[in-house]
């Protein structure tokens, strides 16, 4: 497999081009693969249905052995699209327990984080803060004027 990205490929049908297209893409665009949904009143809240996983958001798993449980993410593996969940440890056949990882479109985000304001920037709560900010800025440069 070579080890090119083409920033500009369209899509394919074809299973083995996709893979190469997720394994040779670089941890920025990584960074997109790593979305999950988000709870229903999260949803109405911002305005989206899904956003990436970052550290710090409580999760409740939808899929798998640890279906309907629920912790908050304690890592995020951008490089192999996976995030860890603080409390959820499987054990090995020797009784040793070890972390689990999850694939991020297995769960659904409960609590974010939004410590960060560059993470929401896409939402429409963010969207309309900013065209009431502009209106009372047009309207205070207009009682200025006169």
């Amino acid at each position: 497999m070579k080890s090119e990205f083409n920033k500009s490929w369209n899509s394919s049908k074809q299973p083995r081009k996709q893979v190469k297209f997720r394994a040779n893409a670089p941890n920025h665009i990584k960074r997109t693969f790593m979305g999950a949904t988000l709870d229903k009143p999260l949803r109405t809240k911002y305005g989206m249905r899904n956003i990436e996983v970052r550290k710090g958001d409580e999760v409740k798993i939808m899929r798998g052995k640890f279906k309907g449980k629920q912790g908050k993410v304690g890592s995020v593996d951008v490089k192999h699209t996976r995030i860890q969940i603080d409390g959820l440890q499987r054990a090995k056949k020797g009784g040793e327990k070890v972390e689990t990882y999850f694939h991020p479109s297995n769960v659904k985000i409960i609590v974010l984080n939004i410590d960060d304001r560059k993470r929401m920037k896409r939402s429409k709560v963010r969207v309309e803060e900013k065209v009431e900010e502009k209106k009372e800025v047009k309207t205070e440069t207009k009682e200025k004027k006169e």
